[in-house]
């Protein structure tokens, strides 16, 4: 039989680092009272401590900041590829001497 594998939010994963973090947790109570695997807490630990120093996460992110960033970045890339589009829309050969 397959375990079907959990999803947490964001807010979770970060309220969660935040009992190690801010809570003083130990990793082993606050994975055990949480109910989620240590490595996985402590993955969010090391995650939410980057974001934290301003480093951009390649996974989604977990502060809102980082969160907003990654929604930007996102958009800046949809926005430039509509714009090559465009561009090549407007540039027909007929034009070209």
């Amino acid at each position: 039989m397959t375990k079907q594998r959990r999803s947490f939010s964001a807010e979770f994963k970060r309220e969660a680092a935040d009992l190690v973090l801010k809570q003083n947790y130990s990793y082993i109570e606050a994975s055990r009272s949480l109910g989620v695997g240590e490595s996985a807490l402590r993955r969010w630990v090391d995650q939410v401590q980057q974001e934290r120093q301003g480093v951009t996460p390649q996974s989604k992110a977990l502060t809102p900041e980082q969160q907003k960033i990654q929604e930007l970045e996102a958009r800046i890339a949809r926005l430039e590829r509509e714009k090559s589009i465009l561009k090549n829309l407007w540039s027909p050969p007929f034009l070209q001497c």
